[in-house]
């Protein structure tokens, strides 16, 4: 293993790897990946058709032993319920700030070392035309990959597929994690739309 991709990683022994690990094995999942370069990334989460994306995805998210982040409002972070949540992985963002979304986030990876933090683009699961492009300009402006992880319930097997850093042109790059995905089954196939990005309002 690269040295670098180390500091992505946690213990692969304990009672939650033994018990991922022995689930995926019982529903009969397999797990295939491959990480970026460098140390913090941008993760998608893709197709989420399904309430069980999230448990499966943590239970191979477990075996890999990778440690997985998320952002959510700040406002969901108070109390007991924000330590549990932080303790998930959740990251605290600020929407009312006047600093927007994306800049806070791309603000988080500019202050990380390692950071991985995985975004479902189709904010829902049921059927959406279009991939909202958070995700995109976040990568762009911490200058971090994207890579492609993905649930494949036809073959039964999940995990990270490429990686690419965008180059600006975001309708090509488009295309391209089209092409990936093109192959990718969701759970409920009905629920997974185009992989466009959203248009500009």
């Amino acid at each position: 293993m690269n040295t670098v991709l180390q500091t992505h990683f946690q213990r692969k022994k304990g009672i939650r790897y033994s018990l991922a690990l022995s689930v995926l094995k019982i529903i009969g999942w397999r797990i295939d990946y491959k990480l970026p370069e460098i140390p913090k990334f941008i993760l998608i989460a893709a197709p989420h058709t399904s309430n069980w994306d999230l448990p499966v995805m943590l239970l191979i998210s477990i075996v890999m032993g990778i440690k997985l982040k998320w952002v959510a409002k700040d406002s969901l972070f108070k109390g007991w319920f924000g330590s549990y949540l932080r303790w998930l992985g959740g990251i605290p963002v600020n929407r009312k700030s006047r600093t927007n979304f994306t800049e806070q986030v791309v603000s988080i990876f500019n202050n990380s070392k390692n950071l991985i933090i995985v975004i479902a683009p189709e904010g829902t699961r049921s059927f959406t035309p279009y991939w909202r492009t958070g995700f995109y300009h976040i990568a762009s402006g911490a200058a971090i990959p994207i890579a492609l992880g993905f649930l494949d319930y036809k073959n039964k097997v999940g995990g990270i597929g490429p990686n690419f850093i965008p180059r600006g042109d975001i309708e090509s790059d488009f295309r391209n994690i089209n092409d990936f995905y093109k192959n990718i089954t969701g759970l409920k196939p009905e629920n997974f739309g185009p992989v466009i990005p959203k248009p500009k309002e």
